[in-house]
């Protein structure tokens, strides 16, 4: 695996090359064209996203040189109009306290940065109900103005503030942080039973209002993350309270029920993925509808963490259920790699479920053909070919490859607590496939259609591409004791697992004027 492991480093290596000849201290480098980007504010996100990861591969001297960057970034002004509070806190909140944690506090300046993110975000909670405005108007706070927070304010961005807060409070000893995201916490543990879809919130919330009113119900994008923090934070925090514990298994009892469907597959195996529900009047005429994204693959390990951390043993065959569905979704494309969103025909049962082409003729016609019902394969057959479809697969609405870390995150998750080997040579063929395709001359770029062997290249790449995604294809090929990771452990899940050691690097699983 060292082989395999130096791979991806040398990959770092030369996305980080781009990034530091051609955006220093600018959000993103554009890998095609050289040129950079400012998308979060400015106050270099790839930098300070990715400082972390510097530390895990083992390149002090980049890390050092990074570090002496910081003091360049001023965190009290900016030349955006808004500030995404949400991006705001994962990449630079998060990516300054996982990379002082990961150092055991050996460089203040991180903590000291840290403190300024959190003051700054802190200030977007200045509302009626003290929720954040998700889009801070800065200007009119600095301008003593009043601020609110919108109508339809995203579930992901309400519930992703906690991890951070909560160890700032840990680190600093001031609980104004951890009290500003308690309230949120109360606010969904109250509401959870009480939406249109007990369990589970809908993808949007009315904090105008203070209410859940939405119908649409996913796990995936604009509601992962605030799922993927219940069992993340309760291992922050100790497990000295049930609260986060009682959201899960509640929240866990509504995916399963109502979210989680089996794949048809020709070969028929046994994979799952969790689809959307909207809400009626009638639950009978409430259907899951099949979409798959792969945002939706944190899920695998999510579930599994949450297996191991509430006692919950059954979920753990749903967990490599859910990361094999991901697996699958890699290995089926041309290019081996997985488009953004796909649908995909359900099976009835979950215990049965046979190939059936007709079916999978009938949701093609029924979903590409405007609902036609006409009989004939020949139709079928063509909107597979113009599609480029794979079996069981009736629809790719957005089939680019953006860099994303979800899908290699659960792999890497279930090898730490499962420990088999296979997991290991699926994240081998993600990696080189990705490799090849995304590899450009500044760093690695987003790709258009993964349909195609020959797609083009998208002159982007976000700073989760360094943050995320390469540290984890690092870290499955790495021994399960690598950086002395058990010296952060803050919450012991498992003694024969080391993977339990990732601790807050791993728990927030992330991650300016004068740029170049």
């Amino acid at each position: 695996m060292a082989s395999f492991r130096d791979t991806v480093k040398e990959a770092f290596r030369h996305a980080w090359k781009g990034y530091r000849e051609r955006a220093w201290l600018c959000d993103e480098v554009s890998p095609l064209s050289g040129d950079f980007k400012e998308t979060f504010a400015g106050w270099g996100a790839t930098l300070v996203d990715s400082l972390d990861s510097l530390v895990i591969l083992g390149l002090m001297d980049e890390f050092e040189e990074a570090l002496e960057a910081l003091n360049q970034i001023d965190f009290t002004t900016t030349r955006a109009g808004y500030i995404n509070i949400f991006e705001t806190n994962i990449r630079y909140l998060g990516g300054f306290l996982g990379a002082y944690d990961l150092t055991n506090g050996t460089y203040p300046i991180l903590l000291k940065k840290a403190i300024e993110v959190a003051d700054l975000v802190y200030s977007s909670f200045d509302t009626r109900h003290r929720i954040p405005q998700a889009r801070w108007e800065w200007t009119r706070t600095a301008e003593g103005m009043g601020i609110q927070p919108s109508r339809s304010t995203i579930l992901a961005e309400l519930g992703s503030l906690n991890l951070e807060f909560t160890r700032l409070s840990q680190l600093t000893g001031d609980p104004k942080y951890f009290d500003a995201v308690q309230r949120i916490t109360d606010l969904l543990e109250d509401s959870q039973r009480h939406t249109k879809l007990p369990g589970l919130w809908p993808i949007t919330f009315n904090a105008e209002e203070m209410v859940f009113s939405d119908n649409r119900f996913s796990v995936g994008a604009m509601a992962d993350s605030t799922y993927e923090y219940l069992p993340k934070e309760h291992m922050l925090l100790g497990a000295q309270t049930n609260q986060f514990r009682d959201m899960y298994n509640t929240a866990m009892e509504t995916i399963k029920e109502r979210l989680l469907f089996r794949a048809m597959t020709k070969d028929g195996r046994d994979i799952l993925f969790p689809g959307n529900i909207y809400t009626t009047f009638s639950r009978s005429r409430e259907k899951i509808d099949p979409q798959v994204e792969h945002l939706k693959c944190y899920l695998g390990g999510t579930v599994g963490i949450g297996a191991k951390v509430f006692d919950r043993p059954e979920d753990l065959s749903i967990a490599r259920k859910l990361t094999d569905g991901c697996i699958w979704a890699y290995d089926i494309m041309p290019t081996g790699i997985m488009p953004e969103i796909m649908y995909v025909s359900a099976c009835k049962k979950m215990d049965d479920c046979k190939w059936d082409q007709k079916k999978w003729y009938q949701d093609l016609r029924y979903h590409l053909a405007k609902g036609s019902s006409e009989e004939s394969h020949s139709l079928a057959k063509s909107l597979i070919k113009d599609h480029g479809l794979q079996p069981g697969i009736y629809g790719i609405p957005n089939a680019g490859y953006h860099l994303r870390p979800e899908a290699i995150e659960s792999v890497f998750i279930m090898y730490r607590i499962t420990g088999d080997k296979s997991l290991q040579d699926a994240a081998w063929r993600m990696f080189k496939n990705i490799e090849h395709m995304t590899r450009a001359e500044y760093g690695h770029a987003a790709i258009d259609d993964v349909r195609d062997r020959k797609t083009k290249q998208m002159d982007y790449m976000e700073s989760f591409w360094l943050a995320e995604t390469l540290k984890y294809f690092y870290l499955i090929f790495s021994e399960p004791d690598m950086v002395s990771l058990d010296e952060y452990v803050l919450y012991v899940l498992m003694d024969d697992f080391h993977w339990n050691s990732l601790v807050f690097m791993w728990i927030t699983k992330f991650g300016v004027f004068g740029c170049k």
